[in-house]
């Protein structure tokens, strides 16, 4: 790549995976946010953030450590609704609707926007336990079967079924670290979720964990809308078909992942890609 100096780069990150897909830029918006701004306390930690995300795609959040793209990850089940500090304006919406309407049961929000976290956190319960437990509180199993097969399903779709099938009984937490990941994938994705947010789900597993964890995010972004945030470049080339960048509270620029990593419009953007700054 020239810069705009007429200088050749040498970009340290190729998109090696997660080729383009037909339609993509004209699928349907699943996520819209317009202007948000996020305080803590005194802090400024988001600004004027405004972004579409696609439907049954994947959307990668990159930037430096405490750049806000975590926090704003976290305002789209409204987790920051826990930190007593936070203060959130502007408006977020899902499939058109307002997710922070007074009148929205934040409970419902987030069986519909599932969340798996950076270190695995299976509840202290038995593997079957760890999944059936949302669809039991949500009211979404009829009776034993149907509740057994929400649960067989669902690990399925993590990819762990056949590794577990014969211990379903055995504690989550007796699981390795992938394999735990993977046990909290099935949990979020066992209450049909529509969207899956993703924060930093490999960096507490080794290369092979990881590797298995990207290939779960290409099935499943077939029938989910998923948002990853990742520090790790190669892994947002390689799982994503749009890539965000955000750099101190703001995001700088949005666009399909090859765009981002090959031609950025922002210098910042390229600054950041080619290691000049992280």
């Amino acid at each position: 790549m020239v810069n705009n100096n007429g200088d050749v780069m040498d970009l340290s990150v190729k998109p090696t995976a997660a080729p383009s897909i037909p339609g993509v830029n004209q699928a349907k918006t699943k996520i819209t946010a317009d202007r948000v701004n996020v305080y803590y306390g005194e802090k400024h930690a988001l600004k004027d953030v405004s972004i579409e995300i696609p439907e049954r795609a994947v959307m990668a959040f990159i930037g430096p450590s405490g750049c806000g793209k975590s926090t704003f990850l976290r305002c789209i089940n409204r987790m920051n609704d826990t930190i007593s500090i936070a203060k959130i304006q502007g408006r977020i919406d899902i499939d058109g609707h307002d997710i922070y309407d007074p009148s929205l049961d934040v409970v419902q929000l987030r069986a519909r926007v599932g969340m798996v976290f950076q270190k695995p956190n299976p509840f202290p319960k038995s593997i079957f336990e760890n999944v059936a437990y949302g669809p039991r509180i949500h009211g979404l199993a009829n009776d034993k079967t149907d509740l057994e097969e929400i649960v067989v399903s669902s690990l399925r779709k993590a990819g762990l079924f056949e590794e577990v099938k014969d211990r379903l009984l055995d504690s989550g937490t007796g699981l390795s670290g992938g394999q735990q990941q993977r046990l909290c994938i099935a949990r979020a994705i066992a209450v049909s979720p529509e969207i899956i947010l993703m924060d930093e789900p490999c960096s507490a597993l080794d290369p092979i964990a990881s590797a298995k964890i990207e290939e779960l995010i290409a099935d499943l972004r077939q029938n989910f809308t998923i948002v990853i945030v990742t520090h790790s470049m190669q892994q947002a080339a390689r799982v994503s078909q749009r890539t965000a960048f955000f750099h101190l509270g703001v995001l700088v620029e949005e666009g399909p992942t090859d765009e981002i990593f090959t031609k950025p419009r922002e210098q910042r953007t390229q600054d950041y890609i080619t290691g000049r700054f992280g």
